[in-house]
């Protein structure tokens, strides 16, 4: 019987993170953040079993790079305690195959986030521990329809 989880998080400047370190990690990638120069190598980290960025259709296509992504989110937020990226990290039914907890995880993301404008970055981690998951990194600015970003919204305050 699958056991749900998510949990919800964003990477901040405040909290010592970089949207680029997380990306890395998540992706088992290795990347370098141009905003402080620090490279960060976890192509040793085991158990990513499936990568990919997906783009609304105006996003500039060099996006689907994840590097190119995430050092451009680093570079349009300059504030030092700035939010760069929301995370979502979702329990996948172990019962699925990996074929078909990829399919899931890609079209609920082109279905609830993309389909809204936002660029999304997709590890899936299964280490055959009956802990399979997907992290997704989602941008907090908007891309315009003309590819550039756009102001973060305003909190609402509900009373």
């Amino acid at each position: 019987m699958a056991i749900y989880h998510c949990s919800i998080k964003i990477i901040s400047r405040g909290k010592g993170k970089s949207a680029v370190a997380a990306a890395a990690y998540r992706s088992g990638d290795n990347l370098t953040n141009e905003y402080d120069g620090i490279t960060h190598d976890y192509t040793r980290k085991g158990g990513v079993v499936h990568t990919e960025v997906l783009l609304p259709d105006h996003a500039p296509s060099e996006y689907v790079n994840r590097a190119v992504l995430w050092n451009a989110v680093e570079r349009i937020e300059k504030a030092k305690n700035a939010q760069l990226a929301r995370e979502i990290e979702i329990a996948l039914p172990k019962e699925l195959t990996r074929e078909q907890g990829i399919s899931l995880v890609r079209e609920y993301v082109k279905e609830q986030f993309v389909n809204a404008g936002m660029c999304a970055d997709i590890a899936i981690h299964d280490k055959n521990d009956g802990n399979p998951h997907a992290h997704v990194m989602l941008i907090i600015r908007p891309i315009e329809q003309d590819g550039t970003w756009g102001a973060k919204q305003k909190k609402r305050v509900y009373s």
